[in-house]
């Protein structure tokens, strides 16, 4: 099983380090055939806090088919996230997988995206909402039922408050890959004691 891990500009560290944490528990400790593929729009991808990283792949070589599941992290406005979060490809990307019924995981405000694409349209969600309801007001506008909540997770598609929520939001993916009991195992293994 293959996670692809689509980084915009400005992506957070925080949200992207615990999917290839998570999986690689899952995979070298576990023996679970679970791998990350990063990807962003060029093999250099800024984040929010200006350090660089080298991906595996590039959007425009990507295909939903060749993957299993999709996990994107979010990012600030002010470095640029919503350029390419927003951007058709990325967009079509996401829509590619969600026709495909595969799981989709966000964290924080990579939803925005999820609901921009219309995947979201009438499904129960939620984003960041520590800024005087902005992003909450922004998910709504998309025909979204936004759920101020930590984690909202509809169908395959699974949605976060939060930086803070960014491992849980792996647990839960995790979980979709390779079951509730196995991911218990590696969540305890990992220390994160419980839901």
């Amino acid at each position: 099983m293959t996670v692809l891990l689509l980084l915009g500009k400005g992506f957070e560290h925080m949200e992207t380090g615990v999917f290839i944490d998570i999986m690689g528990w899952a995979r070298e400790i576990f023996k679970h055939d679970v791998r990350v593929t990063t990807c962003g729009y060029s093999r250099e991808v800024i984040s929010t806090f200006g350090v660089p990283i080298v991906v595996d792949t590039v959007i425009d070589a990507v295909r939903a088919e060749d993957y299993d599941a999709l996990a994107i992290p979010g990012g600030f406005r002010s470095s640029g996230f919503f350029e390419e979060a927003y951007d058709s490809a990325f967009l079509r990307l996401i829509r590619d997988f969600d026709a495909q019924e595969k799981p989709i995981a966000s964290v924080c405000t990579a939803a925005l995206a999820l609901g921009r694409s219309g995947i979201l349209s009438g499904r129960r969600a939620t984003t960041y909402h520590l800024d005087q309801s902005g992003r909450i007001n922004e998910l709504e506008s998309y025909g979204v039922n936004v759920m101020r909540e930590r984690l909202v997770t509809d169908g395959k598609i699974i949605t976060s408050c939060g930086p803070s929520s960014a491992a849980e939001v792996a647990f839960a993916l995790l979980e979709m890959l390779i079951g509730t009991e196995d991911t218990e195992k590696v969540r305890a293994a990992m220390g994160y004691c419980g839901k």
